[in-house]
């Protein structure tokens, strides 16, 4: 029987690296709207990166193109991932599984620091997430599609259920608490206006100190908004591409995938605009457990999962001419560093917009940190293409990988590779 060496660069699916360096655009995205720049429209507030009318604007396309579609896209590479690494394993006679786990292990764990340094961080929910996913793995992949599906479309039956008997937010309910006397015995924060002061004129170890508390409310806002089924269902449909070896078979498939992109934009489309009409103007109405947030649970359950399929395809299609294969690998450098990248933006976010760092929290609207966003993700498709001209691996994938198989990885590339 073999041991189940590392993976070679060469056998990396090209694809996958380009469609996680998208995700990782759309991502970086949706966390300076929802987390680094604290823009806040109704503060009506007046600077040069700040644009009245067209910000409200592009806060409806955030919503209508961006809001749920790229961290749905990244949860489904995660299953794929975890699907090739097993298929992997069964060609070379090895289980690959307890390996998988030891990888999850080590990304809990490089996740949790990435908690404490911005707790918006999905690392940490993704590995243990993965641990669920391992077992699901024995079931047919019609049941697993059946399976996904149905967890996809599950927040609209929680959410009305949690309407009728609000005991059923009692895990949330039971962070928010938490939360509140972890505030008190750490942060001594009892109220928004503390929170805001701290954040725009704290250091950066009472940055540290605020996100060791918001660990607790990100987790009850994860469970308020049933991300957990949302995420397994994306792994489950990400697992049976990857068993299938769909992607290599995309010949035999072409015509399901223009299936999928025509029902994702068909279906998409129409119901996204509804979840940026209300996600823009009664989002207050959702946390409230109102009839409208029920409207807008069910616009996300039908919109975000077939318009982020609509994308992975269009994408797929794409990448079969050599001018679009050309065209997008541009962004895989990216991908294949995603972990570095990912936390990078953390490191920018912070530095950029928190008062430690320049302090231009809320003073950035989403038409200038979208542009920034997009700079910042030009900038890291040159640092990563350069990067792996000479390193096999993106500086947190290396120690990842090293942590994985127990010894250090080769990380410096040879002159002659």
């Amino acid at each position: 029987m073999q041991n189940l060496n590392p993976v070679q660069t060469s056998e990396r699916e090209i694809f996958m690296d380009v469609l996680r360096g998208f995700a990782i655009l759309g991502i970086f995205i949706a966390n300076l709207g929802t987390g680094f720049s604290f823009y806040n429209e109704e503060a009506h507030l007046k600077g040069s990166f700040l644009v009245e009318g067209w910000d409200h604007k592009m806060t409806f396309l955030h919503h209508l193109f961006i809001e749920g579609k790229f961290y749905s896209i990244f949860s489904l590479l995660f299953g794929w991932g975890i699907a090739l690494q097993i298929k992997r394993g069964m060609d070379k006679g090895v289980d690959a599984v307890p390996l998988i786990r030891r990888r999850l292990l080590f990304m809990l764990l490089l996740g949790f620091v990435h908690l404490l340094i911005w707790n918006g961080d999905i690392v940490f929910f993704y590995a243990m997430l993965g641990f669920i996913l391992i077992p699901l793995r024995k079931f047919s992949n019609k049941t697993l599609l059946i399976t996904g599906g149905i967890l996809i479309l599950s927040p609209i039956l929680l959410y009305w259920l949690k309407m009728q008997w609000p005991i059923l937010k009692y895990p949330s309910d039971l962070l928010v608490q938490a939360g509140m006397k972890a505030d008190s015995v750490i942060t001594h924060i009892d109220s928004d206006e503390g929170y805001m002061n701290m954040m725009k004129h704290g250091t950066w170890f009472d940055q540290l100190k605020m996100n060791m508390v918001g660990i607790f409310f990100r987790y009850q806002y994860l469970f308020f908004v049933s991300r957990i089924p949302k995420v397994i269902g994306m792994f489950l449909i990400g697992y049976v591409i990857g068993r299938s070896d769909f992607y290599k078979q995309i010949g035999q498939h072409r015509k399901l995938i223009y299936l999928v992109i025509v029902a994702g934009l068909l279906i998409g489309l129409p119901a996204n605009y509804f979840l940026a009409k209300y996600m823009t103007w009664n989002m207050g109405d959702y946390f409230q457990l109102k009839t409208k947030g029920l409207y807008q649970t069910i616009a996300y359950a039908l919109g975000v999962v077939p318009l982020a399929l609509a994308y992975v395809g269009l994408f797929m299609l794409s990448f079969q001419s050599a001018a679009g294969k050309k065209i997008l690998s541009v962004m895989a450098p990216v991908g294949k560093m995603a972990f570095s990248n990912y936390m990078m933006h953390s490191f920018i976010g912070n530095f950029v917009f928190l008062g430690a760092g320049l302090g231009y929290m809320g003073q950035v609207g989403p038409v200038y940190y979208t542009l920034f966003a997009i700079l910042v993700f030009i900038f890291q498709i040159i640092l990563s293409t350069v990067w792996l001209n000479y390193f096999h691996f993106g500086p947190i994938e290396w120690f990842w990988r090293s942590c994985t198989y127990g010894k250090w990885q080769p990380f410096l590339k040879r002159k002659t590779e």
